[in-house]
């Protein structure tokens, strides 16, 4: 069974693929220039990602 962190380091893998592969479809390299960033499920997915890798699931600051 993986740990917690490769468990946040594979969804945050994942996330990042989604996000990548969105803008391809899009051919653009930034979410901030697409009109659906603000509300975009994949970019809010990947964010969460994000925070939750650099927390590793706790509540407050980063484990850098």
């Amino acid at each position: 069974m993986p740990d917690n962190n490769s468990l946040y380091e594979e969804r945050l893998d994942s996330a990042l693929n989604d996000l990548q592969t969105c803008q391809n479809e899009h051919n653009i390299e930034s979410c901030y220039v697409c009109e659906k960033c603000i509300g975009c499920e994949t970019r809010t997915r990947y964010i969460r990602a994000v925070y939750e890798s650099m927390s590793k699931g706790e509540t407050g600051g980063f484990d850098f």
